[in-house]
């Protein structure tokens, strides 16, 4: 660089510096300052000689990190110097030791926190990105800013990555979609999330993302006319109120936009809810619910409500402490409107979650919906055992689940994930309760441990000293606390009968002059086609191995065993026997992988069905080999996070000699006619043959489904067009062939 560029970068940094302590949420005192200059100092230093990817000083990564925390997070200035110093430790010379000499053992205990996060090495075959957000979440034990400083960090690492490769791009989008997004969503930082989500899909459907971003630019006028019709009607009506106010019109996320086109097979033209409105209103904390719900009057004097869609998470605030009235409306020319409702104080904790939360509690003796799962998913940690991908699934289920809210016999409120039975309400109470559950009441009435919980409903437990969980108590369950205590106490059930049944085993095997060692535990595993030697002591234990089986065992192992295993194990065929047999069968080459377009062996995956034209990937799987899914498949997110060193790329490049079979369902209004003009479309396309049609009508809605046979995506789209075109259909949808 020249003297004038490296000029130019030094005064580019004070005045991102100085900018840091401008935004600053929280009030900063001298000492503050003092705090944040040091730590500003210690990483311009510690960075001085390195540069991003994109060419520009590294140092910039950190302080806008550090501006995340503290001017949309609104974290202090603990938080604010252990954002700018998060990669010192691992990236230079200084350790952890030397920050506690030159700060505090807190801010020590953040940076370490953040340093151990980016540390993790595991064994690959278990995903290393699950062990990792593993290792992440545990640091809750330490602080929950550790976490949030990290999102904040994974944020800014999402809005500069345009000059990676593509296949980076895909994998880190992938993981933020995975577990960041739905974190910050936990944890209330929804803009956070928001823009997560948004540059996920980004980089995860380019083609999709910048469709939608197309249209809305395209709708920006019409909807801003919109937006300022219900704004100023609104605005009049609440003014005479005497109501402190301000209404601003706001965009669905380009994610949540994506999200209701696939849940409801729909186009971007037919997603109605495009935009939402929230009224955010001055209020003191003792009249905020009474002027929201004047404001709800004066909304729904205006526009008739949709009563199964009010949202009041003022009564009952969502655990991460979101409070809000949300109103859905039918507004002018017959479209749907969300109208969000939230005092100042509610809108703070709406968009900074965690901290403005803190600023707020007032001493309250009641514990904080957000410290009651913090505290919940430490225990999780905790007794946590076995895979790390399992435990991460397992958790992910939480963190967007819709909650609802149960009654205890006494009348208290306790908040559980929507879909949650009451089984998972006993494990709520507390694990002691939960394993010695006998039975449930709801309502009053005696139900099954599996029964679906609404809303609403009051719930006692019975329980039973000699009552222990079953295998099938799993099924019974949906949050992960009650699956890690089921599986706790169901191993801790299998390793004593298990340790019986090493002892008995042992007995059995002396009586046949085999001593039982780790070779024979390795034979009789394979022999009894076992995964582990605990299964094998535990089948012991409960009387399900035989004494003739152990003969049949010490006969082979004596005469036959090398033949035994001859028989037992086949050859696996050699990649080039595969490829060439499948050759043969198929007598085409559509795929190609790598960036080389080498021809290898493939299975198309059945979660997605994907055929020639669609954007695919491959999956190296551990026993089947090269798994073909689209890009946008269910599984796509999950696979490409936790397992991102198993994804190769993979393209069509040959779709003229296989042909493929695709479903079509279709629904409409019946007309006369209709079937004939139907198969008359579909027969009259060229390249298509329907392979089975399934046709009915009831009560003036017709419903069918058609199989088709087709060579490409490009004449199934052309298919779906033209039957669209049909008079009366309203829907045609392609679904898995499963």
């Amino acid at each position: 660089m020249t003297e004038l560029e490296l000029e130019a970068e030094n005064k580019a940094i004070a005045q991102e510096y100085k900018e840091l302590l401008r935004i600053s949420y929280q009030t900063l005192t001298d000492e503050d300052k003092k705090i944040i200059r040091k730590a500003f100092d210690v990483a311009v230093d510690a960075h001085k000689d390195q540069r991003r990817k994109s060419g520009e000083a590294y140092i910039f990564h950190p302080i806008a990190v550090a501006k995340i925390v503290a001017r949309d997070i609104g974290l202090g200035a603990t938080s604010i110097a252990a954002a700018l110093m998060h990669d010192v430790v691992e990236d230079t010379d200084i350790t952890v030791q030397d920050i506690e000499k030159m700060f505090n053992p807190k801010i020590a205990q953040l940076v370490e926190g953040l340093t151990k996060i980016a540390k993790v090495k595991t064994d690959q075959e278990i995903s290393m990105q699950a062990e990792n957000f593993r290792k992440m979440l545990f640091t809750l034990n330490d602080d929950v800013r550790v976490i949030i400083i990290k999102i904040a960090d994974r944020l800014h690492n999402m809005q500069t990555m345009g000059s990676m490769a593509d296949y980076k791009q895909a994998k880190i989008a992938s993981e933020t979609l995975y577990i960041y997004a739905p974190l910050a969503h936990r944890l209330g930082l929804y803009n956070i999330k928001t823009q997560l989500e948004d540059l996920g899909l980004k980089y995860t459907e380019p083609e999709v993302y910048n469709d939608i971003v197309s249209k809305i630019k395209e709708t920006k006028e019409e909807q801003d006319e919109y937006i300022k019709f219900i704004t100023d009607i609104l605005s009049k009506s609440l003014e005479a109120e005497d109501i402190k106010f301000t209404i601003k019109g706001r965009p669905k996320s380009i994610y949540s936009i994506r999200r209701k086109m696939k849940a409801q097979s729909v186009t971007f033209d037919e997603v109605y809810d495009k935009f939402a409105l929230r009224i955010v209103y001055e209020s003191n904390l003792h009249e905020e619910k009474f002027v929201a719900w004047k404001i709800y009057s004066v909304v729904t004097d205006h526009y008739r409500p949709s009563p199964s869609r009010l949202r009041d998470w003022i009564s009952s605030p969502k655990s991460s402490g979101y409070e809000a009235l949300h109103i859905t409306v039918m507004g002018p020319k017959g479209r749907w409107v969300e109208i969000q409702v939230r005092s100042e104080r509610m809108n703070e904790i709406a968009e900074k979650g965690y901290a403005a939360h803190y600023k707020y509690k007032t001493g309250a003796t009641e514990e904080h919906g957000l410290e009651i799962w913090l505290n919940q998913l430490k225990e999780a940690l905790e007794s946590s055992e076995g895979n790390a991908v399992d435990f991460v699934e397992d958790f992910k289920l939480n963190l967007y689940a819709k909650e609802i809210y149960i009654f205890t016999p006494k009348g208290e409120i306790k908040s559980l994930p929507k879909g949650a039975t009451s089984l998972d309400f006993a494990f709520s109470i507390h694990s002691e309760i939960g394993v010695k559950t006998r039975g449930t009441r709801v309502n009053g009435k005696l139900v099954p441990l599996n029964h679906v919980l609404n809303s609403g409903d009051q719930v006692e437990i019975i329980t039973s000293v000699n009552q222990k969980p079953t295998l099938q108590w799993l099924d019974y369950v949906t949050t992960s606390r009650a699956k890690n205590k089921i599986k706790n106490a169901l191993n801790e059930n299998v390793k004593k009968i298990g340790e019986d049944g090493k002892e008995l085993l042992e007995r059995k095997l002396r009586h046949l002059k085999i001593t039982l060692n780790e070779t024979t535990v390795n034979e009789l595993v394979n022999f009894f086609k076992l995964n582990t030697s605990l299964d094998l002591f535990y089948k012991a234990g409960i009387g399900a191995i035989e004494n003739q089986q152990l003969k049949d065992y010490a006969a082979q192992k004596s005469n036959t065993l090398v033949n035994f295993f001859k028989k037992t194990i086949k050859r696996s065929p050699s990649p080039n026997e595969q490829f060439n047999k499948n050759e043969s069968d198929k007598k085409y080459d559509m795929l190609v992988f790598g960036s080389e377009q080498d021809k290898l062996d493939y299975k198309l995956s059945t979660c997605c069905n994907p055929i020639p034209g669609d954007e695919v990937f491959g999956f190296v799987t551990i026993n089947e080999g090269i798994k073909v899914h689209k890009k946008d498949c269910p599984n796509a997110i999950s696979m490409q996070s936790n397992y991102a060193y198993r994804i190769i790329q993979a393209k069509w490049i040959d779709s003229s000699q296989q042909e493929f079979k695709a479903i079509l369902k279709i629904t409409g209004m019946d007309t006369m006619g209709l079937t004939n003009e139907l198969t008359k479309v579909i027969s009259n396309q060229m390249n298509v043959n329907i392979q089975s049609i399934g046709l009915s009508s009831e009560a003036g809605i017709f419903k069918g489904q058609v199989s088709v046979i087709v060579q490409n995506n490009i004449i199934l789209k052309k298919l779906i067009e033209n039957i669209k075109k049909v008079d009366g259909i309203e829907k045609v949808i392609r679904v898995n062939n499963n």
